[in-house]
């Protein structure tokens, strides 16, 4: 027999599914309690975006109502009186206090955090690193108002020493000048921002810190680098993009604080050069202390203020979440 001519019998081999088919099948769920769960899941997430625009919708409208009757230009004027017809008011002021407040506290709270954050995953012994982070757990959740009362009570007359100081060495700038007033300024309220955005920055920055690659921490020892070389080729590279996260989530926080702002800072709606006199206020605080006694157009003014607020801080979230996903690893999602 001619082996040429041999034939054989075995089946074609089964095509595998590919990587798009897989994902169908996935979402195409055959069993009930999957088909439960994505409906639910589902629903969830379009609730969500209902609720988002329906806020928005509201705010927009409200807002539209306001600036219709405002007697002076929205953005740019340095008042707010809507007790009069026709009402004038303007966020000038206050978007420069919020913008100013949560520069501040930024600038203390990130280097101060990631700081700790280091200490806890690579410096401190097991037994320290423990009661550390569970204690800043804590300080992340406490109230706002505690933070507030805290500030009123111990922090304003704590300041004065410090103010008296800036005058003394650096009031010729014009931006450390003080005139002896009770120390409830944009400095104070920064300071005391800084505060409370600190447990949330720290908590993100160590989960970040945590998940960097063994391997690349071993690699770099392996070439005689020491602890502080470690970090800053092998940690910090990693962990950049998560930290820039954490302290856009913290930002957000600080723009909308309103009851530890409001008990701390005495508002003179005005701009100030100095960061040591009272401020113009923020959005939030504005809100706060204004709501109660607002006439029918006061309070569609500050719900105004508000859609200026709410713009702000979905910007900031947008970015954060921008920036999570450019890293796979840190988001958990593919790219």
């Amino acid at each position: 027999m001619d082996i040429s001519t041999q034939t054989t019998d075995a089946p074609p081999p089964t095509p595998q599914p590919g990587i798009a088919e897989q994902k169908r099948n996935a979402r195409g769920a055959t069993r009930a309690g999957d088909r439960v769960f994505l409906g639910l899941s589902r629903g969830s997430g379009i609730l969500l975006l209902v609720i988002m625009a329906a806020i928005a919708v509201f705010l927009t409208y409200r807002a539209a109502l306001a600036i219709s009757r405002d007697h002076g230009n929205f953005l740019t004027t340095f008042e707010w009186n809507t007790n009069v017809i026709p009402p004038t008011f303007g966020v000038a002021v206050l978007a420069f206090g919020t913008i100013v407040s949560s520069i501040i506290a930024m600038a203390i709270a990130v280097p101060i955090a990631v700081a700790i954050a280091l200490f806890i995953t690579h410096y401190a012994p097991r037994r320290m690193a423990g009661p550390v982070a569970y204690v800043i757990d804590l300080l992340a959740a406490v109230p706002s108002i505690v933070y507030g009362l805290w500030g009123a009570l111990v922090l304003v007359p704590h300041m004065t020493g410090l103010f008296g100081w800036l005058d003394d060495f650096f009031g010729w700038t014009g931006i450390f000048s003080w005139d002896g007033g009770a120390p409830r300024s944009m400095l104070t309220v920064g300071i005391l921002l800084a505060i409370m955005i600190l447990p949330v920055i720290t908590n993100v920055s160590r989960e970040v810190f945590r998940q960097v690659p063994q391997m690349h921490e071993e690699a770099a020892l392996a070439l005689g680098a020491t602890r502080w070389e470690v970090v800053r080729m092998a940690v910090l590279p990693f962990g950049r993009s998560g930290v820039i996260s954490a302290s856009m989530l913290g930002l957000g926080r600080a723009l909308g604080e309103t009851m530890a702002v409001a008990t701390v800072l005495s508002p003179d709606f005005d701009i100030h050069a100095s960061l040591l006199n009272p401020g113009g206020g923020t959005f939030a605080q504005n809100i706060a202390s204004k709501f109660s006694e607002a006439t029918a157009d006061g309070r569609d003014a500050l719900i105004a203020s508000g859609l200026v607020l709410f713009v702000i801080t979905l910007l900031v979230n947008g970015a954060a979440r921008i920036i999570i996903q450019r890293r796979a690893e840190y988001s958990g999602a593919n790219a």
